[in-house]
């Protein structure tokens, strides 16, 4: 597994989700009690931006309809949410943040509810 530096420390303040982006995976990292945490960015429930969420003392809330995933195991806490989250290992090294990823880790992360499945009812046809 290869480890990506991919933001400074400072810009993961305690409480705060920012995106970041290694290739074309988007990450989540958050720090909570002094601890940083990376995750995948889309909720697994409706592909919200978790970078749009926060840290609460349960865990990464998704901004959009309030489900939770625990930081460190990626597992939904709160519904809606069913599925749990990708998590990548992260370690904080020289003022620096660093997250490893692998091929299966970033197949994972990207993977996101088909396009079609937003639709709430099928396109009337006359």
């Amino acid at each position: 597994m290869e480890f990506h530096k991919i933001a400074r420390s400072g810009q993961i303040p305690e409480g705060v989700v920012r995106r970041f982006f290694v290739g074309d995976v988007e990450v989540a990292l958050s720090r909570s009690e002094g601890e940083i945490h990376a995750t995948s960015n889309y909720c697994s429930h409706l592909d919200c931006l978790l970078s749009s969420g926060k840290v609460t003392d349960e865990g990464l809330l998704c901004s959009c309809h309030g489900s939770v995933f625990d930081l460190v195991s990626g597992e939904p806490l709160c519904p809606p949410a069913t599925r749990p989250i990708t998590v990548f290992p992260v370690r904080e090294e020289d003022g620096h943040v660093y997250v490893g990823i692998d091929e299966k880790l970033a197949a994972a992360a990207m993977k996101r509810r088909a396009a079609g499945s937003r639709r709430l009812s099928a396109p009337r046809t006359t």
